[in-house]
């Protein structure tokens, strides 16, 4: 890291102490001194520098106890939103967001999901037609399991909006005010009685073309950024050695000597193992990131994601049998801050289900793996050159 940047970061710590400062205010402080995100632009919470410089940046702040925001309730805020807002959005559009989004005043969620378009994305159907007299589009349609849309100001939404050609032409994609008239958020109960993500109801929606990102029949486009983002959001984050669900495995494997068997402790050897060759590669996809954007090897992150989850939860399960099974809480609940790992070894075992659901399918990344980053010969698509009006439903 240089030597403005350590000054920079001296002179904001010297300003705003973090123990006493409102997280609010010393997060908007260090977004004003273009040191949230320090590869962004100046004025939008960065200073143009290296994007490597980031991680320097953020362990300086922590360093010093610096507050952050709660990845749970604000991460699609700042791993899918924010870079898609960056790469696509008008200057007034990233000036009116960002910095609210860094702060924390403001939550996000992602409409993209349908019933009948979830790992095919592109077939979605929701439609957005623009208003003549006023250049505003109104949008109709179902979007579903959308995380913390009930907590959500905002949404990324990607709509239909020519139905005449194929279906990864017509789509476009906007910024959707979440507390606009004809927004509805109906809870979608989860395994573990939760419901922290839901069903929205687009009925009338009216969104200004001002809010739009990128041109009108670009959303498929627009929508890949936002993506890639979320399968290293989600699977390539930074996490220390047994970090995670890994690192709770191994807490009960070293507290409980009277569960061990040769066979368990194959069977934990083997998935610490794997967790942290997980974590090493993630390691280096981050540093290859920081020369550019997320390519599609993000997706073998999150895969590996979810299957060490898997795997690591039912682990434990099978290593406290029939105390394992014990659920301490299936009320009916709408976390605020939902997490992974958080809970009983029940809850980590059912929540981890969705792991190869959310953020693409573990058969789709495969498929993306297999043909973007193998080079394999790609699926045959039967679809590709036919109108989505005429595609079967």
């Amino acid at each position: 890291m240089d030597a403005e940047l350590t000054r920079a970061i001296g002179d904001l710590l010297a300003a705003h102490d973090p123990a006493t400062t409102p997280v609010a205010d010393f997060l908007g402080a260090r977004f004003d001194a273009g040191l949230a995100w320090v590869h962004f632009p100046e004025g939008l919470g960065g200073r143009s520098a290296p994007r490597a410089t980031q991680q320097e940046v953020n362990d300086a702040f922590a360093a010093a106890g610096a507050p952050t925001l709660d990845s749970g309730r604000h991460g699609i805020g700042l791993g899918m939103a924010a870079p898609t807002l960056l790469a696509h959005g008008s200057e007034e559009v990233r000036r009116r967001f960002l910095r609210p989004l860094w702060t924390g005043e403001e939550v996000w969620c992602q409409l993209f999901s349908e019933p009948g378009a979830g790992s095919d994305l592109a077939a979605l159907g929701t439609r957005a037609v623009q208003e003549e007299e006023t250049g505003d589009w109104i949008v109709d349609g179902q979007k579903v399991w959308t995380s913390l849309a009930h907590e959500a100001d905002w949404a990324i939404l990607v709509t239909r909006t020519d139905p005449d050609v194929p279906k990864h032409r017509g789509m476009t994609y906007f910024v959707c005010d979440m507390h606009a008239p004809g927004v509805e958020v109906r809870p979608l109960r989860q395994a573990t009685g939760e419901a922290e993500f839901n069903e929205v109801f687009l009925s009338g929606v009216r969104i200004p073309d001002a809010h739009r990102l990128g041109a009108v029949g670009d959303g498929w486009r627009v929508a890949q950024t936002t993506l890639m983002n979320e399968r290293v959001a989600i699977g390539g984050h930074a996490e220390p050695r047994e970090g995670g669900m890994i690192g709770v495995l191994a807490r009960t494997w070293r507290e409980r000597p009277d569960l061990h068997t040769p066979a368990l402790q194959d069977a934990v050897l083997r998935l610490w193992v794997d967790a942290e060759a997980a974590r090493l590669t993630s390691e280096r996809l981050r540093q290859q990131l920081a020369a550019g954007q997320p390519g599609p090897e993000g997706s073998a992150a999150k895969l590996a994601f979810a299957r060490l989850n898997q795997q690591i939860s039912g682990l434990e399960l099978e290593l406290l049998g029939a105390e394992g099974l014990e659920y301490e809480d299936y009320s009916f609940r709408r976390p605020a801050n939902p997490s992974m790992i958080g809970g009983s070894p029940g809850y980590r075992y059912l929540r981890a289900k969705g792991n190869s659901i959310e953020g693409g399918t573990s058969e789709i990344l495969r498929g993306i793996i297999a043909e973007r980053v193998l080079g394999l010969p790609q699926e045959i698509r039967v679809d590709k050159d036919v109108a989505w009006k005429d595609l079967p439903r």
